[in-house]
């Protein structure tokens, strides 16, 4: 299976754990246009979200060789939403990080768990009550570096500048009557955030706060 090239293919992501919070994750990420490839070692789990991903599989994914066989390797997300079991979930985390994929988040029910699993190799920790099942599925897919919403479905991003604007004043670019965006702020690298103007040249690198309709910010993420 070969790793997945986000210009031609959906994004791909293991998600390891259908508690409550894995399993919302999962959704959310298939509602959105992931791949999604679900594991748990309790078999009614799978069983009930079988049909909701891509793939789910009854799995000890402290198991290098069984993670193996299901091509876990060639995944470049990874999500260890193991809460129940701090050890699976150390070990797992540990197992992913052997594998060197490129991004994996796990989830923590402490701050001192959290830290463990950064130390074994988590790239970000998430704890549940602060960080949403939707919010994170935004962050996991790489499309946003992160995203807040709002009642009245209204919400602000973090996203990169998209290549068909940079080089040129923002109020030349037609975000918004193309998108139906805003964007707020910009930073450049080695810089701080600052206003955007009409006048504001954008280029490549840069790094905006766009706000809009949820549907709206997530299809101008999509470009970037």
């Amino acid at each position: 299976m070969a790793r997945d090239n986000q210009s031609t293919r959906p994004s791909r992501v293991v998600v390891i754990g259908l508690g409550r919070f894995g399993s919302s994750l999962a959704l959310e990420l298939v509602e959105h246009g992931s791949e999604v490839l679900a594991l748990d070692t309790r078999p009614h789990l799978v069983q009930q979200f079988s049909d909701e991903v891509t793939h789910a599989a009854v799995a000890d994914s402290t198991d290098p060789e069984v993670l193996r066989q299901l091509d876990v390797p060639d995944f470049r997300r990874a999500v260890v939403a193991i809460g129940d079991d701090l050890e699976a979930s150390i070990l797992t985390t540990s197992v992913l990080a052997d594998f060197d994929i490129p991004a994996i988040w796990a989830k923590a029910v402490s701050r001192r768990h959290g830290r463990i699993l950064e130390r074994v190799g988590a790239h970000r920790v998430v704890l549940p009550e602060h960080d949403m099942g939707e919010r994170v599925a935004h962050l996991v897919t790489g499309r946003m570096l992160d995203y807040i919403e709002f009642e009245d479905d209204y919400a602000i991003v973090k996203t990169l500048a998209p290549a068909a604007a940079a080089e040129r004043p923002l109020g030349d670019s037609n975000i918004r009557s193309k998108y139906g965006v805003t964007v707020v702020g910009i930073k450049r690298p080695g810089q701080g955030f600052t206003y955007a103007t009409a006048e504001t040249v954008l280029n490549r690198g840069d790094i905006l706060i766009v706000s809009g309709r949820s549907r709206d910010v997530e299809r101008f993420a999509d470009i970037t």
